[in-house]
């Protein structure tokens, strides 16, 4: 069973940095796509960033330039960096674990005062 923790999120300035962090267990975790996704109030949850088995990442138009996605396989860890945070982007963030299933983390809040 693949378990997943977030932490790092919290309440921040327009303008300030935050690294999001989660940690897999129960997982092989380098073979597999990962990614953080959110969901604001009232909105669908949506792909924030993606990170491939090789690397390879994806970002939604909006966060590109300001966000960066990163994975350690040894610590079966994904990180998101978000930089240059704006009000529009406080939401719930989870982190993702592809699989036979989509595996979920219970998600961390990330509130941005104007």
């Amino acid at each position: 069973q693949v378990q997943l923790v977030e932490s790092g999120g919290g309440l921040v300035q327009a303008g300030g940095s935050l690294t999001l962090s989660c940690a897999a267990s129960g997982s092989i975790f380098s073979i597999y796509f990962m990614g953080w996704y959110r969901q604001a109030p009232g909105k669908q949850r949506e792909l924030v960033a993606g990170i491939t088995s090789g690397g390879s990442t994806n970002y939604a138009d909006s966060v590109k330039g300001r966000f960066t996605i990163s994975r350690d396989n040894a610590k079966k860890a994904v990180y998101l960096q978000m930089n240059s945070l704006k009000p529009e982007d406080t939401a719930v963030y989870y982190c993702m674990h592809s699989g036979r299933v989509n595996y979920w983390g219970q998600g961390t809040q990330v509130p941005v005062s104007s």
